[in-house]
């Protein structure tokens, strides 16, 4: 299979469809510019189902359609989006896909597949947006001018809500797994090569 598959690019728009649906499902929170909203939870089903390139990609498309003024990030749409308040966290989420999606090719089945997928995209999928996103929150936020104001802001309401979607994600992906394996996504080739078993090396 090669490297950029026509499956793997149908994928990505498909779950560029999902993180759009998933996006509008948000709760407003009264002391916080940011919503809960189940965008995490694409981000991490993107990277664990399509791996590190299709995951990732599939995100950016949802962010390409924002910047060009659809409204698929949370029912909002333009640059104003990706510069505003929440723009710390919404630039992550290409990094948190490609880092699931990569950790997933090499180490998201087998044996242990639940915990080791709720291990990576809790990891990944939460505590790795966090830090550019909090930064970004408190900069453009006026009156979050100290760190216990920005984290209780932008992390620590949203922590137990992004363990309860890496669990959902790690049980429906483990369960994904057992009928349609991530080499059907990533290739064949690649996959052989991660797990260095060269049997499944085809030239």
């Amino acid at each position: 299979m090669s490297k950029w598959s026509l499956r793997g690019l149908i994928f990505s728009a498909l779950f560029a469809g999902v993180m759009v649906a998933l996006s509008s499902m948000k709760v407003n929170l009264p002391f916080s510019t940011v919503p809960i909203t189940l965008q995490t939870l694409a981000v991490m089903l993107a990277g664990s189902v399509l791996g590190a390139r299709f995951g990732s990609l599939a995100v950016l498309i949802v962010l390409g359609l924002a910047a060009a003024g659809f409204p698929v990030m949370a029912g909002r749409g333009g640059v104003s989006v990706l510069v505003g308040p929440t723009a710390g966290f919404i630039w992550a989420f290409p990094v948190a896909a490609f880092a699931i999606g990569w950790c997933a090719e090499r180490w998201g089945q087998g044996k242990g597949s639940f915990l080791k997928l709720l291990a990576i995209n809790f990891v990944f999928g939460a505590l790795l947006v966090y830090p550019s996103g909090v930064v970004w929150l408190a900069h453009s936020v006026d009156g979050l001018d100290t760190v216990s104001k920005a984290l209780v802001a932008g992390f620590w309401p949203f922590l137990p809500g992004d363990l309860t979607k890496a669990v959902l994600c790690a049980s429906v992906v483990s369960a994904v797994y057992k009928v349609y394996p991530i080499e059907r996504i990533v290739g064949r080739r690649e996959r052989g090569w991660l797990e260095g078993d060269k049997s499944s090396v085809r030239s």
